[in-house]
């Protein structure tokens, strides 16, 4: 594991690091929608777990949450990624992304929160529309604070995926990615698991405090290399959309 940067006073502490799985298990994700979804994440672990352990100064907790006919958390409590193990998901019911909503506004809060937490990473895959009120429990997610600051990107499965909605999750539709079949669906997926993970915890600063100078490192070609605002604002992260995968290769037969 990479060593601990060091500062004045001894060793920099590792901050939590929240990365949660939002995914869709309606019964039009049945078959291989959700069959690609559990492939996907379960090979991308070993590879968020490498980007985990060459960043000394976060450590990365996933969970996964589940919404179909209600919602519920898959993993009940925060997983170190090293001893994260993904558990497949089954698809029927109908798409309650509002109750989802609503298991992660309050998962979101101080506490369970910790102040010295990094801003955390959402990902929120779903391949059609909200079946249940949604806007009321995502304006109640989006003026959390960490709700404002966590870094949130959507995946659109399919061509009947409702992107208005996934873009009101994100605040920018260029976060409300493309997969129109399996190949794009896994490649978007570990895009969005390694990316986003790897540049959260060491572009983002503390709640209501600036991070020192000795901590801040940037990637370069994955984050923006300018900064959070310099008006004191804890801003979400801007990702380097030349990064994602492209759709060029995507053949219309293959498309769902």
């Amino acid at each position: 594991m990479a060593e601990k940067m060091k500062r004045p006073g001894g060793e920099l502490a590792s901050r939590p690091l929240h990365f949660i799985w939002i995914v869709d298990c309606s019964g039009s994700m049945f078959g291989e929608k959700i069959g690609t979804v559990n492939h996907a994440i379960q090979s991308v672990i070993p590879e968020m777990a490498d980007a985990a352990a060459n960043n000394p100064n976060a450590q990365l907790l996933v969970r996964t949450l589940q919404f179909s006919s209600g919602a519920s958390w898959v993993t009940a409590n925060p997983v170190p990624v090293e001893d994260f193990a993904w558990d497949d998901l089954e698809a029927c019911g109908v798409t309650d992304l509002g109750q989802a909503f609503e298991l992660l506004a309050a998962q979101l809060t101080i506490p369970p929160m910790s102040e010295r937490a990094l801003p955390p990473v959402l990902v929120l895959l779903s391949d059609g529309q909200p079946t249940d009120e949604y806007k009321k429990s995502l304006d109640k997610l989006l003026h959390l604070p960490w709700g404002k600051k966590a870094v949130r990107i959507a995946i659109s499965i399919g061509q009947d995926a409702d992107d208005n909605v996934l873009a009101e999750f994100t605040g920018n539709r260029e976060l409300v990615l493309q997969a129109n079949n399996a190949a794009m669906l896994t490649r978007m997926i570990k895009w969005a698991s390694t990316a986003a993970s790897a540049v959260s915890a060491p572009a983002s600063r503390v709640m209501g405090d600036k991070m020192p100078a000795e901590e801040v490192f940037l990637l370069p070609g994955i984050v923006d290399e300018q900064p959070p605002s310099a008006g004191g604002g804890n801003g979400p992260l801007v990702l380097d959309m030349n990064n994602i995968p492209d759709t060029d290769d995507v053949s219309e037969d293959d498309v769902w």
